[in-house]
């Protein structure tokens, strides 16, 4: 689950990161009042939404103005302006595709005097099973090219969990900052402050670009994007309500309600799935034969009726989808409630794109009566690699 910068701001606020001050605004006759709350006499007006590459994106809108979805106001009019032209209006940027996003949330806050632009970022190396920071003198830019063009910029330092954050951490960071002083000083401290925030709200990614040094050599939060653990999220009540489902795809918010685990994609091969593995290769061989995947959908393996009747529905509620795969190992999933579940949401929704079910494990001979007796126009398969060929093939013919 992913928070707005100003939610993320004010978090690492809680545990003593230094923040500039700020007013989220909701709405566009709040914007002037909130500007004013601030010292000034510069003021950054930020667009919210879950993507990166604000300030150089661009809105649809012609009433947005010019600039993207960061800008500087000399005034708090100034700065009320520019929130009203953004509020309602849909910023595209390299993260957000073609379709955009809409800004219904405004942070403005305080400016800065920049220095200097610095990267740093916690998060989860799974193949070492530790916290890691990243930090990189190449602030502001897009971190994925920094390390494709120069990776010596880049360095990694990772946190023992049996230790936790040590000075000799911060040391190696402010190092690869290149800090010196005050700033190193603040580094030493900033550091394990993060660390603790990571670690106790359970985050999954902490970045902040950039990190700067003011021209009186203090480090400042400037940026700041937080995803947290979903799996987690049982813990943290405060951290729930911040969820914007406005940024969320809706389908799989719908799905998230049913405990199932989807996430969209652009093909046009829709999949019905137990189990991750198996739902991963279900993908990959429908890859093999050259088509493209419109989901990931796991039912789970103890999946009821009103469970897989949801996911196809969800499935089928997706434009792009122009035919759908159901593949179901049975261990702890029966084969009969797929088949069931299958013909309740189709009898619901409706059928307009080729169907193919292969079946295999617990119950799967009942399974297989029941759709075959269901007079629904469902095609069988015998194997993953024959229900793929035959899905394919009906989509492409």
């Amino acid at each position: 689950m992913n928070i707005h910068e100003y939610q993320a701001k004010r978090l690492l606020k809680e545990y003593g990161a230094p923040v500039s001050e700020g007013r989220a605004v909701l709405a566009a006759n709040e914007a002037e009042a909130a500007a004013k709350e601030l010292p000034g006499p510069l003021y950054v007006v930020k667009a919210q939404i879950h993507a990166g590459g604000r300030g150089k994106g661009k809105f649809q809108e012609e009433r947005a103005g010019e600039g993207g979805g960061v800008r500087l106001a000399k005034s708090p009019e100034e700065a009320a302006s520019f929130a009203k032209q953004m509020l309602g209006s849909t910023l595209v940027t390299k993260q957000t595709g073609p379709a955009g996003k809409q800004v219904n949330r405004i942070y403005i806050e305080n400016g800065s005097d920049i220095e200097t632009e610095l990267y740093l970022s916690a998060l989860v190396d799974r193949g070492m099973g530790r916290i890691a920071f990243i930090a990189s003198t190449e602030g502001g830019m897009n971190i994925e090219e920094v390390a494709e063009e120069t990776p010596e910029k880049i360095v990694t330092v990772e946190v023992d969990p049996a230790t936790g954050c040590m000075p000799h951490h911060a040391r190696r960071i402010a190092q690869a900052l290149g800090l010196k002083g005050a700033a190193a000083k603040q580094c030493g401290k900033l550091i394990p402050t993060l660390y603790k925030a990571f670690v106790e709200k359970d985050m999954s990614l902490l970045e902040i670009n950039p990190l700067i040094v003011t021209k009186s050599g203090n480090l400042l939060v400037l940026d700041a994007k937080v995803g947290f653990d979903p799996n987690a999220l049982f813990r943290h009540e405060n951290i729930l309500e911040m969820r914007d489902r406005t940024e969320e795809d809706p389908m799989e918010v719908k799905a998230s309600e049913f405990d199932l685990s989807y996430v969209k994609l652009d093909g046009d091969i829709g999949c019905m799935v137990n189990g991750a593995g198996l739902a991963m290769s279900t993908m990959d061989i429908i890859k093999h034969y050259g088509a493209e995947p419109a989901n990931f959908l796991d039912v789970g393996g103890g999946a009821t009726k009103e469970k897989v009747t949801e996911a196809f529905k969800i499935i089928t509620s997706d434009p792009g989808v122009k035919g759908i795969l159901v593949n179901i190992f049975g261990g702890i999933m029966r084969c009969d409630v797929i088949a069931e579940g299958v013909i309740a949401a189709v009898k619901e929704v409706g059928l307009d794109v080729p169907l193919v079910v292969r079946l295999e494990g617990t119950n799967v001979e009942k399974g297989k009566e029941i759709l075959s007796t269901s007079g629904l126009k469902i095609t069988p398969a015998d194997d993953l690699e024959d229900a793929a060929q035959k899905v394919v093939a009906a989509v492409k013919g």
